[in-house]
C-alpha cells in the first residue's frame, strides 16, 4: 500500500472528520480517479506527435493511454469528425496514488518561478483540474528524446460534495496552493 493512502487512513480521515463535523467514516472525501489528457490540435498535419505523445504520456501515467477522436467537424480547424486528436488515461486505485505523489512531491517543484497551484481551479463539485505547459517537468520524460514541447491537463477526482472539502482535503495530501 502507498504512503499516501496510509497517510490518508490514519492521519487524514480523523482530520477531516473533526473539521467537517462528518458523523460516518464513509462521508469522508477521499481522491476516486486523475485524469490526464493531451490534446493535441497539431495531429491533423502530423500524426507521429500524436504516436509520440501517447508513449511519453505512457511513461508519465505508468499504464497505456487511449487516443480521443474529433466528435464533429470544424471547418475553420480543418477538423473532420473521427480523427485522432489527442490521447488520456484514466488512473485509479494504487496507480493514482503513486502519481499523485509524483506530482505534488517530484513534478510541480521542477516548474520554473513555481509558487503554488491556484485554489480557485475547482468545479463547485470538489474535483480540481490543472493545466500544465510542459510535460518534460516528469522525471520519466528524457529531455534529449523529445521531439515537441506538450501541455497536459491533470483532472483530480474527488468523493467531496463542496469545493471547500476538496480543497481541505488536497491541502492534507500536499498539494501546495499558493493561497
Amino acid at each position: 500500500m502507498s504512503h499516501l493512502k496510509t497517510l490518508y487512513r490514519q492521519d487524514l480521515i480523523p482530520r477531516l472528520m473533526e473539521r467537517f463535523g462528518y458523523k460516518n467514516v464513509m462521508q469522508v472525501p477521499q481522491l476516486s480517479k486523475i485524469v490526464l489528457n493531451m490534446g493535441l490540435g497539431e495531429a491533423i498535419q502530423n500524426i507521429k506527435i500524436l504516436d509520440s505523445a501517447v508513449d511519453e504520456l505512457a511513461f508519465i501515467a505508468g499504464q497505456r493511454p487511449v487516443v480521443t477522436r474529433a466528435r464533429k467537424s470544424i471547418a475553420s480547424f480543418k477538423l473532420r469528425a473521427g480523427v485522432s486528436i489527442g490521447c488520456r488515461v484514466t488512473l485509479r486505485g494504487e496507480r493514482m496514488y503513486d502519481f499523485f505523489t509524483k506530482l505534488v512531491n517530484i513534478a510541480l517543484p521542477r516548474v520554473r518561478d513555481f509558487r503554488g497551484v491556484s485554489g480557485k481551479a475547482f468545479d463547485g463539485r470538489g474535483n480540481y483540474s490543472l493545466g500544465i505547459k510542459e510535460h518534460i517537468i516528469f522525471p520519466e520524460i528524457d529531455y534529449d528524446k523529445i521531439d515537441k514541447i506538450k501541455g497536459l491537463n491533470v483532472t483530480v477526482v474527488t468523493t467531496a460534495q463542496t469545493d471547500e472539502e476538496g480543497k481541505e482535503l488536497l491541502k492534507l495530501m500536499g498539494m501546495p496552493f499558493r493561497n
